[in-house]
């Protein structure tokens, strides 16, 4: 069979080709803090990370993405969504890298801390391997955006819940505080009502709401 070439006569092979990585930002709320999972290795000294790895051949990035978050931070059934490609030629001191990173987020309950695995807040992150800060900023930013249009589109709360506790999970989303009745305003032609209440301290019963 003929190679095929293209119009400067090279073969496919010719052409330099990188390394193509694939690194993901798992954000939760914890505290009240927004946080991301970070990852560590004693042995190799390389410091706090995302969790990530090189896409092996004749493999898919989701699933490249899958396998480094069952290797690397021990969780499964994570839906992970394609964030950017971060392709700063000076990103890995290791050579030519190209990261497709990725983003999730779920309820802190479904991950683990361990000495290798930290769920850390955005506001303290420690110093990361690569661009790795960048890829949390870009994961943060596309978060904090679903959430200005939205009453709770990563289902961090268990339903049903009060307008307060909706409030509380935006402010620690968003890193900002919000006025009470303005929130509530804008979120609730966007909630269904329970016909429930739920006492919340010494104030009378509080509505439960749903996503509507």
């Amino acid at each position: 069979m003929q190679t095929r070439r293209d119009s400067s006569a090279r073969r496919l092979e010719d052409h330099p080709r990188p390394s193509v990585a694939v690194d993901t930002a798992v954000l939760t709320v914890v505290d009240d803090a927004l946080s991301v999972l970070l990852v560590g290795a004693k042995d190799d000294g390389a410091g706090w990370r995302l969790p990530g790895t090189f896409l092996h051949e004749g493999e898919r990035l989701r699933d490249a993405v899958m396998r480094s978050l069952r290797d690397k931070a021990g969780i499964e059934g994570l839906r992970p969504r394609q964030l950017h490609v971060f392709d700063a030629l000076e990103r890995d001191d290791r050579g030519w890298v190209l990261s497709v990173a990725h983003v999730d987020v779920v309820r802190s309950g479904r991950l683990q801390a361990s000495d290798d695995l930290r769920l850390t807040p955005i506001s303290d992150l420690p110093k990361l391997t690569y661009d790795h800060r960048e890829i949390v900023e870009f994961a943060v930013d596309a978060l904090r955006a679903d959430y200005r249009g939205a009453p709770d589109p990563a289902e961090l709360l268990e339903s049903p819940f009060t307008i307060r506790q909706l409030r509380l999970l935006h402010e620690a989303v968003r890193g900002e505080s919000l006025v009470p009745d303005t929130f509530r305003r804008a979120m609730l032609p966007l909630l269904r009502g329970t016909g429930h209440m739920r006492a919340e301290g010494k104030g009378r019963p509080a509505e439960l709401f749903e996503r509507a």
